[in-house]
């Protein structure tokens, strides 16, 4: 059974590249308007390009994410121009890989205000324009670091920890609107060269292979499709079965 994406507004953040990108396509080759945020502007006129190219229709809107008066903004300007939102991908972040002892509290801000504080902005602003028209489904991107670390990651990990939570508060908190919020956590997605990574990069993974954009659009449209709705406040752990793997060193 495949839902039918004919006349829905999804908006994604961070769809300037990688897996914003492939979320863009995807819901665009399913019927819907992709409006696609990014404070990335280059970028986000090449995925607008792409789209075009392809023959589908978007709107853009140039936003940091870290800053709420853009991102209030952004929510009226899509109300204005696209008059509803169905769907929105929380998938704009970043991080900054560098030792606790080192990392200032304005590089802390940075990520958390990006990854943590936009999500909850987006999803609060998209969620007043979604009750108002029956409902509709948020994702927020985390990510296996919400749930294991490597060094030197406290500022990300924080983040994509506090995304998981917000993501099942958030689910009770609009379940009365008709508002489905869940998240995914993916693994190793590969937004570069994919021929270029090891044979040894794959079969680490007991899936046998690292994982694409594309199995995030997967998965996204799995929880945004209306016939889902009885699935929300729950995490998708998109990985390859990394973090079910029991690694020690030989």
């Amino acid at each position: 059974m495949k839902a039918d994406y004919t006349e829905k507004r999804v908006l994604i953040t961070g769809a300037g590249a990688g897996i914003g990108r492939a979320l863009a396509l995807a819901y665009a080759e399913q019927g819907a308007l992709s409006i696609l945020a990014d404070k990335n502007e280059a970028g986000l006129e090449q995925t607008a390009a792409l789209l075009q190219e392809a023959g589908y229709d978007s709107l853009s809107f140039v936003t940091d994410m870290s800053k709420s008066e853009e991102v209030v903004q952004m929510l009226r300007d899509v109300e204005t121009l696209a008059g509803r939102l169905d769907i929105v991908i929380n998938n704009a972040g970043f991080g900054i890989w560098k030792s606790p002892y080192d990392l200032s509290l304005d590089e802390w801000d940075s990520v958390v205000n990006t990854n943590l504080r936009g999500t909850f902005i987006c999803s609060r602003e998209a969620a007043k324009l979604m009750r108002s028209t029956g409902g509709g489904a948020i994702v927020n991107i985390s990510s296996t670091r919400a749930m294991m670390s490597e060094p030197n990651s406290e500022a990300y990990a924080a983040s994509k920890g506090g995304i998981l939570s917000l993501t099942h508060a958030l689910a009770v908190s609009l379940g009365p609107d008709r508002i489905t919020v869940n998240a995914i956590c993916p693994g190793w997605i590969e937004t570069g060269d994919y021929s270029q990574l090891r044979e040894a990069d794959h079969v680490q993974h007991p899936s046998q292979r690292v994982g694409k954009p594309e199995d995030v659009a997967r998965a996204c449209l799995y929880l945004t499709d209306p016939l889902n709705d009885f699935v929300t406040g729950s995490h998708i752990t998109l990985d390859g079965g990394m973090t079910r793997k029991m690694i020690y060193e030989e």
